[in-house]
Order: structure tokens, then C-alpha cells, then sequence
């Protein structure tokens, strides 16, 4: 797999070809698979937790009800969605989509997750963000701050993966152990390990991409 280095100067590299913006711009991760049939139904969909998370931390839709959703919004969810809310949402289209792409993650209590699939399945299922199950009694605040520092891996009929490792404002070393937590959790669900993996690029939101190639290693 890659080096802590050349990912190191592919980093630096990425930085020099993005002009400097009045916003804090994202560091994407690229990762372009090969020897993989697409026709097979391949699909990947993975949550990784960031050693190191970004100053944007990820959103979270909590649905639950009593107790859960008491200590939910006392953990600061950024949403909590109680049954009958849920299913209000739920016989309204615009709203349901509205609402799955307002989120990172979604994650549901466990007796409500046939209401939840019910709801918004149809809209969840397509962009791979089906909500998580929270077990009776589990730590809410522990399963919030877990996903808050995670990133979606996904890639549904593609040879391409892409992600956000951090952003501008972090430094090399960490956005570096951020894009090896990712490739590692790719790598194991990859046939053929890193075999599998033909390019990797990085790049800054409004910058030019970085290839592996272009990193020279001292």
C-alpha cells in the first residue's frame, strides 16, 4: 500500500495547486479500483473512524422516542425525530428527501427501525445511508461522537472512491493518518487487498488533483 511519505507529499503537492480561498476547503481522498467487475453487483460502504476529525464534524439524524431521544438531545444530536414525526415525514416526498440529504448518518432506535424503513428506506437505501441500529440501553453519547469523527466510504457500481480525509486547516501528519485509516478499511474489503487499487489522487475542494505518481519519495 501507500507510504506515510508519498501520501505526505501528495498532501504538500495538493496544497501548492489550490489557491488560497476564503473558506476552509476540504482535502478529498480519490482511490480508482481495477480488476473488479462492476456487473456483479460490487458495492462498498463503509464507516470510518478519523483518528484525527476535521473541523466540520459529521451530522446526525437520531430517531427515537422516550428515553433515547431524552438523552439524544442531551448529547447534542443534531436532529432527534420521534415516531410520529417519522411518519408525517414519511408521506411526504419532498420532505423525506429533503431530510436524507440533510444528514451524514442516521441511526434509530432498534424497535423503530421497520417504521424507519417504512419512511424513508426508499430515500436512505439509494444513497447507502440506511440508518445504524442503537441497542436498548446503549450509549447514546458514545455512539454520537463516533459517528460525528467518521466519514462514508461508498462506491455502488463504480470503480471510484471518494472521500473527505480533513480539511485545509489540519496539518500533513494527521490528514496523512486520516487517508490511511481509509485506504486500510477499503484495502480489507478489496478481493485482492491493495492489488485492487490502480490509482489514488488527492486534491483540495477548489484545487487540481495530485496523483500517487507524482510523489517523490526522498
Amino acid at each position: 500500500m501507500v507510504s506515510a511519505n508519498e501520501l505526505s507529499d501528495m498532501i504538500k503537492k495538493a496544497r501548492e495547486r489550490s489557491e488560497k480561498k476564503n473558506f476552509n476547503q476540504s482535502v478529498e481522498l480519490i482511490v480508482t479500483l481495477k480488476d473488479i467487475d462492476v456487473k456483479k453487483g460490487f458495492t462498498l460502504n463503509e464507516v470510518v473512524n478519523l483518528p484525527h476529525p476535521a473541523s466540520r464534524k459529521a451530522s446526525i439524524c437520531v430517531v427515537g422516542s422516550g428515553d433515547l431521544a431524552l438523552r439524544a438531545r442531551k448529547a447534542n444530536a443534531d436532529r432527534v425525530i420521534e415516531g410520529e414525526e417519522l411518519d408525517r415525514i414519511g408521506t411526504n416526498k419532498r420532505e423525506a428527501k429533503k431530510l436524507v440529504r440533510g444528514y451524514d448518518f442516521f441511526v434509530s432506535d432498534t424497535s423503530l427501525m421497520p417504521a424507519v424503513g417504512k419512511a424513508l428506506g426508499q430515500y436512505l437505501g439509494p444513497r447507502g445511508k440506511m440508518a445504524a441500529p442503537i441497542p436498548f440501553n446503549a450509549p447514546i453519547e458514545t455512539i454520537l461522537d463516533r459517528f460525528r469523527t467518521s466519514v462514508r466510504v461508498r462506491s455502488k457500481g463504480q470503480l471510484t472512491v471518494s472521500c473527505k480525509i480533513g480539511d485545509e486547516s489540519m496539518s500533513d501528519q494527521d490528514l496523512v493518518n486520516n487517508a490511511l485509516a481509509v485506504l486500510g478499511s477499503i484495502e480489507k474489503k478489496m478481493p485482492a487487498g491493495d492489488k485492487n487499487m490502480k490509482n489514488l489522487l488527492i486534491k483540495l475542494t477548489m484545487g487540481k488533483t495530485v496523483k500517487l505518481a507524482e510523489a517523490k519519495v526522498a
